[in-house]
């Protein structure tokens, strides 16, 4: 039977982060990955170039049961750092906006520089295995692997999700948490498109594919980023956002044309030319086909010089104050990420370690850390990681 320091459950971000910090640190680390490859969602992720950090990331950006539980991870670990390790591997990348950083090239260049920091480490990675029966000892855990059995003085858990299952995301992290008696707060798909119902969708799938620049509320929370019609309803970057605070039943606010005043457009229009269609002025607005839909939908007739105030009001509402209730998400099959997991109640912030179970740890996205699009998941993978490695 194989002996190791440490056995890490998950070869993603978080997974690889800490093996390479941990096999530096001296320690023996076995890292175990059901599927045939390291890294299956770093090498889909910003379109295949890899949104790796964010350089705006503070604990802010993340939704959690304990908005603070974050912090420590952070900031023993910041953007800085990772960037820093790019650099050193002489990866060329890119600031997309709003601190968003891709590379030039591949994702398959952070996932080759991962796994060059494990292997120069002397971590060892055991692909297509899966785990079976895990027991407690007082000298660590017993682990029923599909290639045999091995022990480890600590167990870290970097399993992973729920989103995006055909990369071969589960629940297994989830699971294994509450075998040992850790709670595990309510989980949902976040960053994912918003959809609509019957009545609702006949209206706007006509817009599919259109996109603007928008803003999009729900209670105090507002995105400024583009948003986009599908046939099912809408996605886009600000619609994502604001999917991981909207639930069922709630509205949300979308304004089509942010910083500009429709209501005060179309009435300086109506004094300046009242022959023009309403559709006409909204096009200078909002993309033709879009202000020809709105238009149709408020029911107006007749050239703008006839409308009332009130008209106008209700059409300029339509473009600025847009409320509507999706009826759901598309789920964890478009999910970029899961919002919850393990509670951090029961875990110490330091160390990732579980408060109630000594030696075993959970990091990246199974635990109750979720942040905003644009990095800051991945941010959250590095520093989790990152501090679990220095702690096993």
């Amino acid at each position: 039977m194989d002996n190791y320091d440490v056995v890490i459950v998950g070869a993603g971000a978080a997974g690889m982060m800490c093996a390479a910090v941990a096999a530096k640190r001296g320690r023996s680390v076995l890292v175990v990955e059901h599927t045939d490859a390291p890294g299956a969602k770093i090498r889909i992720s910003g379109g295949g170039r890899c949104n790796f950090t964010n350089t705006g990331t503070v604990p802010g950006a993340f939704l959690s049961g304990n908005p603070r539980f974050a912090i420590s991870a952070l900031k023993r670990y910041r953007p800085a750092d990772f960037i820093a390790l790019v650099e050193r591997y002489g990866i060329a990348y890119h600031d997309k906006g709003l601190g968003q950083l891709f590379c030039d090239g591949s994702a398959r260049q952070i996932i080759d520089m991962l796994v060059g920091e494990m292997e120069a480490a002397g971590a060892r990675m055991a692909l297509s295995t899966s785990v079976g029966a895990v027991e407690k000892s007082d000298e660590g855990f017993r682990l029923a692997l599909s290639s045999g059995p091995v022990t480890a003085r600590r167990l870290v858990v970097a399993s992973g999700g729920k989103s995006i299952p055909k990369m071969g995301a589960t629940g297994w992290g989830l699971d294994f948490a509450r075998q040992f008696g850790l709670a595990v707060t309510e989980t949902r798909p976040a960053l994912v498109p918003l959809t609509f119902e019957p009545g609702l969708l006949g209206r706007t799938k006509p817009l599919s594919g259109i996109s603007v620049a928008g803003r999009v509320g729900h209670g105090k929370t507002r995105f400024d980023e583009a948003v986009l019609f599908t046939h099912r309803g809408l996605s886009g970057p600000a619609i994502l956002q604001i999917s991981s605070y909207w639930r069922e039943g709630e509205a949300i606010t979308v304004d089509l044309a942010p910083g500009v005043d429709a209501f005060g457009a179309l009435r300086s229009a109506r004094a300046s030319n009242g022959k023009q269609a309403v559709q006409t002025v909204l096009g200078e607005i909002l993309p033709r086909r879009l202000a020809q839909s709105i238009a149709e939908w408020s029911g107006l007739d007749g050239p703008i010089g006839g409308q009332s105030d009130k008209a106008l009001r209700a059409i300029g509402g339509a473009v600025n104050g847009w409320t509507l209730k999706p009826v759901g998400s598309e789920g964890y099959r478009t999910a970029e990420v899961m919002l919850g997991g393990v509670d951090t109640a029961g875990l110490e912030s330091r160390t990732m370690e579980a408060r109630a179970v000594p030696g075993l740890h959970f990091v990246g996205e199974a635990v109750d850390v979720t942040g905003w699009l644009g990095g800051y998941n991945f941010q959250w993978a590095w520093s989790s990681g990152f501090v679990a490695g220095e702690a096993v």
